[in-house]
């Protein structure tokens, strides 16, 4: 047996589920560097002497690439398990960051698309998806808490690559210049493959799948509220995009990420327009205050979801989202703390509803594939990553175009976002449990679970849990949480400019 196979990592059953965490958080907040590629976006425009759309274009491929690879890939690293997985999708990644690298000191932008944007968007897709089902099994009683913890990294991982890598640039370059900044970007590239080679490393060594006789202490799941829209089978894969409930929850995941994209891809510019007497750190001190709530609402509202039910969360997303575009439309450009709220309540809705999606995914489907099926449904977000975009930037220059000034160039835009959240509140409210001829057998089910095992149904792990073990995952842990909190730190501090 092989230490990458998930049947090498079951855990004891009197195994802590709280060192699991830390192992998800791990991948999630190296490849959540792909949300701060804004903060290389000048010195690489200069290196390559290209402009904002061409620079622009390699975000778009790596988020495409993620729901592809996330799609294709989804049933095999439910198959794999999340170790093997997650070391792939590491792999990846780095090996993107070291392309990347070659193609930025050779002057070849092509070999910046192949690496950050295809090779590196392959290891975004797997690694976004293989530590979520796998939290899911260890916090049965609390779906919404797990992927909360685990998807809160991946918006964590832009507040911490923002401030690292700015200082990384200006100590390798020398300085703040643009000059100085752009001569920083090879080495400040290859600093960063290596520190997510050893993260990643770290939080595969340290992920595990729980026992099949663990179960949270207290928790009787015979005895659990059934939530009004739960489904009470297994759903495969495969069938699972032959359902009205997938392709319903493909509108709601893509109408509310497209609306998130509406103010996060101009958020700087969209407030210095609303409020001509903000500088751009005040603008970046913004920037920062959106991050802070994309991230706290991704571990926020999907543990709320827990207690109220997912349908009725993503009410509030696209409910009361609808609202805070509205307010900013008509209100926005007449209050500064008016503008601040809403666009922050947009954004926690955002991170939350990249949240609960697993959770609401397993609710309707069932535990039994729910990693693969995450990562078909993850094409809404691929296809909200262009059109979000899109949409705001040709309605932008075209209200440009027409004379407009000021807050007036963006409210159309805002409009438009009212309309596709409505789409997406309507697509939710249609949801119903998935009805039983979509179920797989409990054959399949169990036939499942005794492939999670090591052969003898998994009375003992296979590799050990004991001294060295628990120092490392503790280590990752306090790791994770001083990474978190230098993040949250440079980040109020950006935000300071409004006070």
């Amino acid at each position: 047996m092989r230490i990458l196979d998930r049947e090498a990592i079951i855990a004891p059953p009197t195994f802590n589920r709280w060192l699991m965490p830390a192992a998800a958080l791990a991948i999630h907040l190296c490849i959540g560097q792909v949300y701060a590629l804004s903060v290389f976006k000048t010195p690489l425009m200069g290196n390559f002497d290209a402009g904002d759309v061409a620079i622009g274009w390699v975000f778009s491929v790596a988020i495409a690439m993620l729901g592809i690879s996330a799609a294709v890939g989804g049933t095999w690293v439910e198959r794999a398990g999340p170790r093997k997985a997650m070391v792939v999708a590491g792999a990846f990644w780095v090996v993107g960051f070291f392309v990347a690298t070659l193609g930025i000191s050779t002057g070849q932008l092509w070999l910046l698309y192949l690496g950050y944007g295809v090779i590196g968007g392959i290891g975004l897709g797997i690694g976004y998806i293989s530590p979520v089902s796998t939290l899911m099994k260890w916090f049965p009683d609390r779906p919404g808490l797990a992927t909360g913890l685990a998807i809160m990294g991946f918006g964590g991982g832009a507040l911490l690559a923002s401030p690292m890598s700015n200082s990384l640039m200006a100590f390798y370059g020398g300085g703040s210049e643009p000059e100085q900044l752009i001569a920083g970007l090879t080495p400040t590239f290859l600093t960063l493959a290596i520190v997510y080679a050893v993260a990643i490393t770290l939080g595969a060594i340290v992920i595990r799948l729980p026992h099949p006789d663990w179960k949270p202490t207290g928790w009787d799941p015979s005895k659990a509220v059934k939530k009004k829209l739960q489904t009470s089978g297994n759903v495969s894969a495969k069938m699972s995009i032959r359902t009205p409930q997938f392709w319903l929850l493909w509108i709601v995941l893509f109408t509310n990420v497209t609306a998130g994209i509406g103010i996060l891809e101009n958020a700087a510019p969209m407030i210095q327009s609303f409020f001509s007497d903000v500088d751009a750190a005040t603008a970046a001190g913004f920037v920062g205050l959106l991050s802070i709530a994309n991230m706290a609402g991704r571990f926020l509202w999907s543990s709320v979801s827990d207690f109220i039910g997912r349908q009725n969360i993503y009410i509030v997303y696209l409910g009361v989202g609808i609202v805070m575009y509205l307010v900013i439309a008509l209100f926005g450009a007449q209050s500064l703390i008016i503008f601040l709220i809403a666009t922050m309540v947009i954004l926690s809705f955002y991170g939350g509803g990249f949240a609960t999606i697993p959770a609401y995914l397993k609710d309707m489907f069932g535990v039994y594939q729910v990693g693969a099926i995450h990562g078909r449904l993850l094409t809404a977000w691929s296809a909200a990553g262009v059109a979000g975009p899109l949409i705001v930037n040709m309605v932008i220059e075209n209200r440009r175009a027409a004379g407009a000034e000021g807050a007036d160039v963006y409210i159309l835009s805002l409009y438009i976002m009212v309309g596709l959240l409505a789409l997406g509140l309507v697509a939710n409210l249609l949801m119903r449990p998935v009805r039983e001829k979509f179920f797989a057998s409990e054959e399949e089910v169990e036939a499942a679970k005794v492939h999670e095992t090591n052969g003898n149904g998994g009375a003992q792990p296979i590799h050990s849990t004991g001294g060295i073990y628990k120092i490392v995952a503790y280590a990752l842990t306090g790791v994770v949480i001083v990474g978190l909190i230098y993040a949250l730190t440079q980040v109020l501090i950006k935000a300071g400019a409004f006070f």
